[in-house]
């Protein structure tokens, strides 16, 4: 199985038509972000068969210029933002090493295998969660289950309320399932900083034989 087969099967479903008319429209109304042709682009960085690990957001950064396509990811010329640097700092804390992506541009982890992947896919500029309800949340949804459903051992990254909601959808007698409160500044000191998700990542997958992720 490959993203093309589940593309397959959403593009015929009628929220995914519907939602894809919703998402043509607000891109000649507004501006939206990520940039069109970027909106997939986690599925084109992290083929399938490379996947090892699921790294689940919200919905994209919604000031231009920063959001690229990938969970938490800038361009490497754009300022971290607060939940990029928070992440960078719990990197730093708990595998005691600078992050290998501290200009915080990520493409480096989805071509290591991360999936990152946020729970809406778009957003207009300056309005965030403004593409909630558009269909999206179930587009991901079937997303989970495809992955669940056709892979093994994979490690799901889980950040947040609606991030965490997703669990009960992932099949755990056949995958692993790493949740906490949100990087963001307004939840990162209720337990984000010391959850340790980057070295429990990369203990798991040592224990299955398969190679770290380069954080």
């Amino acid at each position: 199985m490959n993203w093309e087969d589940f593309f397959k099967e959403e593009e015929s479903k009628e929220y995914y038509i519907n939602l894809m008319k919703s998402i043509n429209k607000a891109y000649t109304k507004t501006t939206v972000f990520p940039p069109k042709e970027k909106i997939f682009n986690a599925f084109d960085l992290t083929p399938m068969s490379n996947l090892k690990v699921v790294l689940l957001g919200q919905d994209p950064y919604h000031s231009a210029g920063q959001a690229q396509g990938l969970a938490f990811s800038t361009p490497c010329d754009v300022k971290n933002p607060p939940s990029m640097r928070n992440i960078l700092k719990e990197i730093s804390s708990d595998l005691n090493k600078k992050s290998t992506c501290e200009d915080g541009d990520l493409n480096p982890w989805a071509k290591d295998g991360v999936l990152l992947i946020n729970a809406i896919l778009t957003v207009e500029e300056a309005k965030p969660k403004s593409h909630h309800k558009l269909g999206w949340e179930k587009f991901t949804d079937n997303l989970i289950k495809f992955i669940s459903l056709n892979t093994k051992d994979i490690i799901f990254i889980l950040w947040g309320a609606s991030a965490i909601k997703k669990e009960k959808i992932i099949d755990t007698s056949k995958h692993y399932i790493l949740k906490g409160v949100h990087p963001s500044p307004l939840s990162s000191y209720r337990g984000f900083f010391g959850c340790k998700h980057f070295s429990k990542t990369n203990d798991i997958l040592k224990q299955l034989g398969k190679a770290e992720v380069r954080w």
